[in-house]
């Protein structure tokens, strides 16, 4: 066990070492994949110094690495090596968080971490939660809060949410089914943020031909463009009809933490629910994400549950059990990552990482200004700036093809990743900037060769 430990812990620390000489990400084919892997069932086992090679060989090379200083797809992934520490013991002595008995320490543990997070939002002594899977989870769950504790029986509530929110939310809706609530959507100024006055009307609509209005879901950061909504305002609209609030800041929440940035955030202490994902921009492994609710008894009241098999477990009111808060019974230490993180780098170094990530993107912003044929599309907000190659007389559809060639071409060449998005009709690069391993000159260098490709490629197509 030590030896292959040790040799597990060299693979990852060597990956960490020479992390800037590798490609981005895999292009490797589905077929390849199937020739590399597909077999029936093992009847008898391998050397697993043999297997542990394999891995190095076949599986670990084809990959994405999210924590690649020029990852600037989607949300990175740039996780810290305690947070593995952590992991690693976590499963190593398969530490169960779903009961006080099964763990007294894990369950201070979460409860300690919520506190901290609960305090950074400013959300009343109340304010409870518990970590979960990823913001799909955590978003669901606060809808199912919103239908259980504001729907009233025999109407179907409805849900409102901007253009830009993530998908989650959509797919959330779907799960909970029409007949309980359905979403309408709002749509977003010149910054992306949701019009808010039209969320009023559009309350007032449903009210009058007798719909109810049960939640709006705001965005701290959205996943496009990283635009923060009118919090301020859409708090006067939550106090005035009475509506569950929740805030989706799974990614951009913790721009909190830059004092530049804090007053995009007025108002969030007012929310009912609010979800943030640590495996993000708190550099934690996946899955590591929070839901954070204004009055932690609203979880007890929907998800608890006490079964005969385990009346053992239910000892006393002050010990907490996790699995009456949420969906799962069974479930990780997942607090153990982040709690371990902030005991040894101190929320300050957060922090700075932080507004370092919010820098990066105002930099690439610069950068792309620079050089000619380049618009930017949405200026760099909370880590991310989206931006497109366009020419006089280009059609949307010539531009729109040309811009996600662009991509293309920069993914095959391995040195860098991004995503493409569609704003307004338009689709658009996406850079998202956030990890601390990433320097300046990664970026203004991914810039340039973007150039570059973007002329080799107008070249091709008045060639073709």
């Amino acid at each position: 066990m030590r030896q292959l430990g040790y040799r597990a812990v060299d693979i990852i620390v060597d990956h960490t070492a020479h992390l800037n000489d590798k490609k981005v990400g895999s292009l490797s084919t589905r077929e390849e994949m199937e020739a590399v892997f597909r077999e029936a069932i093992p009847k008898e086992g391998m050397d697993p110094n043999a297997l542990l090679g394999f891995v190095e060989k076949e599986v670990l090379p084809n990959i994405t690495h999210l924590d690649h200083p020029r990852f600037f797809a989607f949300v990175p992934g740039p996780s810290n090596y305690m947070s593995v520490l952590a992991e690693l013991l976590a499963v190593g002595f398969n530490i169960f968080s779903g009961d006080w008995l099964g763990a007294p320490a894990a369950a201070q543990i979460e409860l300690v971490v919520i506190k901290w997070l609960t305090d950074l939002f400013q959300l009343p002594e109340s304010a409870g939660g518990l970590f979960v899977s990823g913001g799909s989870m955590a978003n669901l769950m606060a809808l199912i809060l919103a239908v259980h504790h504001k729907k009233q029986p025999g109407k179907v509530g409805v849900a409102y949410c901007s253009d830009q929110t993530h998908s989650c939310i959509e797919r959330a809706v779907r799960i909970l089914g029409k007949e309980r609530v359905e979403l309408r959507v709002i749509d977003t100024d010149e910054r992306f943020s949701m019009k808010a006055e039209q969320l009023s009307r559009a309350i007032q609509d449903d009210k009058e031909k007798g719909r109810q209005p049960i939640a709006i879901v705001a965005n701290a950061g959205t996943t496009n463009t990283g635009a923060v909504d009118d919090l301020k305002r859409i708090a006067e609209i939550r106090e005035a009809e009475n509506l569950w609030w929740h805030i989706d800041g799974a990614y951009g929440g913790v721009g909190i933490l830059d004092e530049r940035q804090r007053a995009l955030y007025t108002g969030i202490e007012q929310a009912d629910s609010i979800a943030i994902d640590p495996h993000k921009w708190w550099f934690q492994p996946h899955e590591t994400a929070c839901l954070l609710v204004r009055d932690q008894s609203r979880l007890r009241d929907v998800f608890y549950m006490m079964p005969e098999y385990l009346k053992d477990v239910e000892v006393s009111e002050e010990e907490v059990n996790y699995s009456n808060y949420g969906i799962q019974l069974t479930r990780g230490f997942r607090a153990f990552k982040l709690w371990m993180s902030l005991k040894t780098f101190g929320l300050d170094n957060f922090a700075l990482a932080v507004k370092r990530g919010v820098g990066l993107a105002e930099l690439a912003e610069r950068e792309i200004r620079k050089y000619a044929g380049w618009e930017v599309v949405s200026p760099a907000s909370l880590g991310i700036v989206t931006f497109q190659f366009q020419k006089p007389g280009w059609s949307r559809e010539k531009a729109n093809q040309l811009n996600q060639a662009i991509m293309d071409t920069m993914l095959k060449s391995g040195f860098a990743m991004l995503s493409s998005t569609t704003l307004q009709g338009r689709r658009v690069l996406r850079l998202c900037a956030i990890n601390p391993r990433t320097t300046e000159e990664d970026i203004k260098e991914a810039i340039n060769q973007l150039n570059r490709i973007a002329k080799t490629v107008e070249h091709a197509t008045q060639h073709a």
